[in-house]
């Protein structure tokens, strides 16, 4: 049996196995079979014992986000839904998100300078400010 892949890009994808999942209690206020029933889900995902690409883990490593431990290792928890596979899903889909996150290079911002006019518009306001301000100053008597 083939295992599901959790697809990143259009070139990169995952084995579902290099993930961990467990069930757990839900925190929170208590309801009808709340100490019963483990909805939320724990993921851990290991990249440096993973299968991604060199550039991909290193992006992940050094990213500061606080679901990534020292160790590397992605914690990601969800508990907002009922159903165990809806958690499942969601917990998947914020992997996925997180990993192809590091993909998208920022585009560089290109210094821009203020038009002449922009710059004579400017310092005109600042005398007229000036102006007034002066006005408001005690007079001196001789």
């Amino acid at each position: 049996m083939d295992t599901p892949m959790l697809k990143i890009s259009n070139t990169v994808t995952l084995d579902e196995n290099e993930v961990e999942i467990a069930a757990i209690r839900a925190q929170g206020s208590g309801g009808q079979k709340v100490n019963k029933v483990s909805a939320a889900i724990h993921l851990r995902f290991d990249i440096t014992a993973s299968s991604l690409p060199a550039y991909y883990k290193e992006k992940l490593l050094s990213l500061k986000d606080k679901r990534i431990t020292k160790e590397g290792i992605i914690v990601i928890k969800s508990q907002q839904h009922r159903k165990r596979e809806l958690n499942r899903k969601e917990v998947f889909e914020r992997l996925v998100k997180l990993i192809g996150s590091v993909a998208v290079t920022q585009k560089k911002r290109l210094p821009t300078k203020p038009t002449k006019g922009a710059v004579k518009r400017r310092l005109h306001s600042k005398k007229k400010h000036a102006a007034k301000k002066q006005l408001r100053k005690k007079v001196e008597r001789e």
